[in-house]
């Protein structure tokens, strides 16, 4: 496909490759709108823009997701509102976002964690009464549904991923689900500098100009070419990655069973893509420990996110509101274990094994070290 891409000459944005992902992504989500980009950060500063959102406007967002989601509403002078997630899914907790709106509420940004969909109904009825806008961040969410739904598709705006560490990669890319068809347009424009280039592309006018504000987060068709064929796979990648998932969900059922950790939680209503497996330890030193332990026996096992509120930055330009205790336990608590697309089962069994083998002296270190 690279090789495709550099024969045609076309390497810069809106190529084939772009126009192929385009269209299936389209189709695949049933959205009326969906725009290539260079990354899901650039999805999310587009969605700031087509809000018009700026200084003394606020978002309502989880402190525990990735820097980006916070930034890129930054940018534009809103200033995120962090509220605590759900226990059980690690989403934002539904039933403390309508206690955080206020008459600056412009959005709210739910987090799709490990690619398990938020409570979008709950959240759809708070964004209906407020008439409030929501913007999906799902960059961990290609491949998985709420209620049937494809997550990205259900909010006004939606964010998908295409960075190496997501399930399908083109190194760095994303996308732009638009359901709000009143914002394609514009989105366009904004996409392509300020420009009104794919009207004048699409043989609409006979000369393009700059006409609002806008930037260069087009998506280069090299990229494209890259991510097409995973796109066409997509599917397959995420029902391999299931089975993966299945195997670490139930081989943790006994340690869990004994109170020795917990596993990820998946609501019915949800069928998630299994873009991540994790644990969820006692505390932070048994957390530590048994990621010191994964590493000695030469299996990469990762702590995941600083809470945002915690932060310089998030001091600087967000606010918390009530009590984010579930944030900062599962900030400390929690361990990613390896999972790939090209992973097997054996290596999944050797990573079970490493863990149950750890956990007794994990745990009774931990507790040595707190007594």
């Amino acid at each position: 496909m690279i090789a495709e891409a550099m024969r045609h000459g076309h390497l810069s944005a809106d190529g084939s490759f772009s126009h192929r992902c385009r269209a299936l992504l389209q189709e695949t989500l049933g959205s009326p709108g969906v725009l290539i980009v260079h990354s899901c950060t650039a999805a999310l500063e587009l969605s700031a823009l087509l809000l018009d959102l700026g200084p003394g406007d606020e978002i309502i967002m989880p402190s525990f997701s990735f820097v980006t989601t916070a930034t890129s509403f930054v940018l534009r002078g809103a200033t995120p509102v962090f509220v605590d997630i759900r226990p059980d899914t690690l989403n934002l907790d539904e039933s403390r976002v309508e206690a955080a709106i206020s008459d600056r509420t412009r959005a709210i940004v739910p987090v799709h964690y490990a690619g398990v969909g938020c409570d979008m109904r709950a959240l759809g009825r708070i964004a209906d009464t407020y008439s409030v806008p929501i913007v999906e961040d799902a960059a961990q969410g290609l491949g998985a549904t709420h209620e049937g739904r494809p997550l990205g598709t259900i909010g006004a705006l939606g964010a998908l991923s295409f960075h190496e560490t997501k399930n399908v990669t083109c190194g760095h890319g994303g996308a732009l689900v638009i359901n709000d068809e009143r914002l394609i347009e514009r989105a366009e424009v904004l996409r392509d500098k300020g420009t009104d280039r794919s009207r004048f592309v699409r043989g609409e006018i006979d000369r393009y100009t700059w006409t609002d504000l806008g930037s260069s987060y087009a998506i280069s068709d090299l990229a494209a070419a890259f991510l097409w064929p995973q796109l066409q796979e997509s599917a397959m990648i995420t029902e391999h990655r299931r089975e993966l998932w299945a195997l670490y969900q139930n081989g943790f059922a006994e340690a869990e069973e004994a109170g020795l950790l917990r596993r990820p939680v998946v609501p019915d209503k949800c069928r998630h893509n299994a873009h991540m497996f994790y644990l969820l330890l006692p505390d932070g030193s048994a957390r530590d420990r048994l990621i010191a332990e994964l590493e000695a026996a030469d299996i990469n096992a990762v702590f995941h996110y600083v809470p945002l509120h915690s932060s310089p930055a998030g001091r600087r330009y967000g606010r918390v509101h009530g009590d984010l205790s579930v944030t900062n336990d599962t900030s400390s608590c929690l361990v990613r274990l390896p999972l790939w697309n090209d992973m097997t089962p054996g290596i999944v069994e050797r990573v079970i094994d490493a863990v149950t083998e750890a956990l007794p002296r994990t745990l009774s270190r931990a507790s040595a070290h707190a007594g």
